[in-house]
């Protein structure tokens, strides 16, 4: 991992600690933290933000993708306050096979390289936990951003693409490209 990042994996419940961040598990408790992030018309600009009833559905899939999968989105969690910023995991592309990186962050935790510290250790969950051979990507082509997080991580851009009803850039790295970076 670069800048120092050492990650720790916990057994019982997939849960990563990073120099700055703990990636956990959601629970039912996070609603509020959760849609304020998803309620946010800034931080929820190049997706939709999200109503209630939405969070609650969208609350309720995280949990449940990951007793399903063994995988999924986490909560971000700020180890210097205990507050959670956000959410990063992985997931499945749209109506495809492919597992997807996906990151939300509050908007006073930007440009803070904490969208890639997250995105790093969930690539490291996705490629050593789950075995994934292949992760994408994909991303609004104005959301400089996201897509500056993505190329952090190491994902090469592959093409134009149209998946949740939107036009977006479509990026991937394998597990080979992913260890010879990792090197």
């Amino acid at each position: 991992m670069s800048e120092g990042n050492t990650l720790t994996f916990f057994d019982a419940m997939p849960e990563i600690e990073t120099t700055r961040l703990i990636l956990r598990h959601f629970s039912l408790d996070d609603f509020d933290s959760l849609f304020r992030l998803y309620s946010d018309a800034e931080v929820m600009r190049y997706l939709s933000p999200r109503t209630k009833a939405q969070t609650q559905a969208s609350l309720i899939k995280h949990i449940q993708h990951w007793q399903e999968h063994n995988l999924g989105m986490w909560a971000v969690v700020y180890k210097d306050s205990g507050k959670m910023i956000g959410r990063c995991g992985l997931g499945f592309l749209d109506t495809t096979p492919e597992v997807e990186l996906g990151y939300v962050l509050d908007k006073s935790y930007w440009n803070m390289g904490l969208g890639t510290e997250a995105s790093q250790a969930t690539l490291k969950y996705g490629f050593l936990k789950v075995k994934l051979d292949r992760i994408v990507a994909i991303a609004r082509p104005e959301n400089i951003a996201s897509r500056r997080v993505i190329e952090k991580v190491g994902m090469k851009y592959q093409k134009h693409a149209h998946y949740y009803g939107q036009d977006v850039v479509y990026y991937a790295l394998s597990k080979s490209e992913w260890q010879s970076n990792e090197g």
